[in-house]
């Protein structure tokens, strides 16, 4: 969706809704776009990962819910990480089923991770139901603990991209268990989201219903932190992402991507996003770590 069909929907809900719950639930439409689609030919890309289940019953509407996820285990150690194999929780953003993340969940593979994406509530083989902030921060919670569960004594780091990233930065301020965390493409707040687009000075801060408010959390975060943002991203703006590194404790890295665009800057930046985990996540530094450039003949496609 376009920044103009968004703010458009947005205000067209704000004058004509009268109804709080109405309101509530075209927010929650408009900010997840929940569906069943996946991304090009991704399916071709899934076929040699495990489907996995997650069954729990949610506090946020008493019902018992069962998420569909994929799993794709290391090929091997990694090398920034020792002998084990770390284990990442990947969160995919809005539209996209997760289907629509195989390239994203293998490219992480490749950096010797064995990972676990799912699908919110009302995404692909999930639970149906429109996903809330609430709702998805449930979800996320259910998969890391399913995850800790069947693979103890690892090291699991979270991933999340764009909204993803925001419900990333929920957990990992919730929980104390993690590794690390990663952030690609992600923002603020909705409300700053907003703020960037053309009508952005119009007072509809106190209307949003799902703030998505990451960077007042960010600061809770009890283990690193790396912030990625693609410098061409025009769907979130890469001061949005820098913002959120600056609101956050050491020790974090921010890495941006020249040429990056909100959908092909982690493919471009695999090389940068491979020096910064070596640099963040090994050597655990404790002053901010701002990864150099690389190269262009030295990224990976």
């Amino acid at each position: 969706m376009k920044h103009w069909q968004f703010l458009f929907s947005v205000l067209l809900a704000f004058v004509v809704l009268a109804g709080g719950a109405t309101l509530d639930e075209k927010q929650r439409g408009w900010i997840f776009q929940p569906s069943d689609r996946s991304w090009g030919n991704s399916a071709e890309q899934v076929q040699d990962m495990q489907e996995v289940w997650i069954g729990f019953d949610s506090r946020a509407t008493g019902q018992t819910v069962r998420l569909h996820g994929l799993w794709l285990p290391a090929t091997g150690p990694a090398a920034w990480s020792g002998a084990k194999a770390p284990l990442m929780l990947y969160l995919h953003g809005a539209r996209w089923n997760v289907e629509g993340s195989a390239p994203r969940i293998r490219r992480m593979q490749e950096l010797g991770f064995s990972v676990l994406a799912i699908d919110y509530r009302g995404f692909g083989k999930s639970s149906p139901g429109l996903p809330s902030e609430h709702m998805a921060a449930e979800d996320a919670g259910a998969a890391w603990d399913w995850l800790g569960e069947r693979q103890p004594g690892q090291p699991r780091y979270i991933f999340g991209h764009s909204l993803g990233g925001a419900v990333a930065i929920e957990l990992a301020a919730r929980v104390d268990n993690e590794a690390g965390t990663i952030v690609e493409g992600t923002f603020t707040s909705i409300a700053d989201v907003v703020g960037t687009m053309q009508w952005g000075w119009l007072p509809l801060r106190l209307l949003i219903t799902q703030p998505f408010d990451s960077v007042d959390k960010v600061s809770r975060l009890g283990a690193p932190l790396l912030v990625v943002h693609g410098s061409d991203d025009q769907l979130i703006q890469p001061a949005l992402g820098r913002k959120l590194y600056e609101a956050a404790q050491q020790p974090k890295a921010f890495v941006l991507v020249e040429g990056g665009s909100h959908y092909n800057t982690n493919s471009l930046g695999q090389a940068q996003l491979r020096v910064a985990l070596d640099t963040l996540f090994n050597a655990s530094p404790t002053g901010a770590q701002v990864m150099p450039q690389v190269s262009p003949q030295w990224l990976r496609p």
